[in-house]
């Protein structure tokens, strides 16, 4: 048997295989209101249909001003919730476990999607707003954000709460809490994006408060029997940055507060980092994290192939891997890799109208 398809369980979720649908914005809420539509629903429904054993969400806001363009998703509102319980309905259908990603953007908020022919951040005349961060420091090429007074703080720990209950509500086994690519709680992290000197700066109990706070949150309003991710960036690849080390730490105090798996990603919180983009790249960050901490972890970045999934399980670089570009060429990517990896068809995740395309 292929570890690639063992099921693994966490709490009470058992997901069928380790091979993960990672999140990806999509930015087609045309209406511009954060509520998935058709879509979403076939193109989270097609990894369904392909074998994925977790599906996750896009990046999807707690809140309006958190999204990352005015055509992302969100979960801050009772019409969401009600489009996010379809779709749900749908993936359960197929026998997937779903999970959404919940995010807020922080000073990467407001921007253009990459289908607008524009980039930077969008204005308020263009259906924009007024972006905020730790810090009064812009993102490269982006408007600056308003420095975020302790009330507003207070307001994003208590909305990531609040959307962990709709999740519930909408039926998904898994939230992911977005602390990676430079959105806001990366952005609290990291020295390089946050100069405060009050308890939510400086050293690193301070830069981790929020997402501490965060965390805490999201596991009260979570169902006890419900496992919590958090996704991070292993590293700012900058000097002075965010470091493995401090996601080393920071990995450790999530499991403390509840966190069940850490999807261990990188970058994004510096426009022009230098990055060894290349096969498996981050899969190093991932095996670092879960040998510090113990807890179950996910790798990502450039898994394409099955026999580099298998042996990203089998060295214990990880416990998943998650795919992204791989998966949006190939929504069956797992058919394929239980052919290539030698599952005989009637062990492989096929739902019963694609049988007649089985791998053979």
């Amino acid at each position: 048997m292929s570890l690639l398809f063992e099921p693994l369980t966490l709490r009470s979720v058992t997901f069928a295989n380790r091979i993960f649908l990672a999140p990806m914005c999509q930015y087609s809420c045309q209406d511009q209101d954060g509520v998935p539509g058709d879509w979403h629903l076939v193109h989270l429904g097609s990894h369904a249909i392909g074998g994925f054993g977790l599906i996750l969400t896009e990046a999807s806001a707690v809140s309006p001003e958190g999204r990352i363009s005015p055509q992302d998703a969100g979960i801050w509102n009772d019409v969401q919730t009600e489009a996010w319980t379809r779709i749900n309905a749908f993936l359960h259908a197929q026998g997937t476990v779903t999970g959404i990603q919940l995010a807020h953007a922080g000073r990467k908020a407001s921007t253009y999607s990459p289908f607008a022919g524009k980039s930077g951040s969008v204005p308020e005349s263009d259906g924009g707003w007024t972006t905020v961060g730790p810090s009064a420091l812009a993102f490269d090429g982006y408007a600056p954000p308003q420095a975020m007074s302790v009330e507003a703080i207070a307001k994003v720990v208590a909305d990531f709460g609040a959307a962990a209950r709709r999740a519930d509500q909408a039926g998904f086994d898994v939230v992911e809490i977005h602390a990676a690519h430079g959105y806001l709680l990366h952005q609290f992290l990291s020295p390089l994006s946050n100069q405060r000197t009050d308890g939510y700066g400086g050293d690193f109990a301070g830069r981790s408060r929020l997402l501490s706070e965060v965390v805490t949150a999201v596991r009260a309003s979570w169902p006890a029997d419900k496992p919590v991710f958090v996704r991070f960036s292993g590293t700012d690849w900058t000097d002075g940055g965010w470091s493995l080390a401090e996601t080393k730490l920071a990995a450790e105090l999530v499991g403390r507060l509840g966190a069940d798996f850490v999807d261990v990603s990188s970058g994004g919180n510096v426009a022009k980092a230098d990055i060894p983009v290349g096969p498996g790249y981050q899969v190093p960050l991932a095996a670092a994290v879960r040998s510090a901490t113990g807890l179950p972890t996910g790798a990502v970045g450039l898994i394409t192939e099955p026999a580099q999934a298998e042996r990203i399980l089998t060295d214990g670089s990880a416990d998943a891997v998650l795919l992204a570009r791989a998966a949006l060429r190939e929504p069956g990517w797992p058919l394929r890799a239980a052919h290539e990896l030698g599952l005989p068809t009637d062990k492989a995740p096929y739902r019963p109208q694609y049988e007649r395309g089985a791998w053979r």
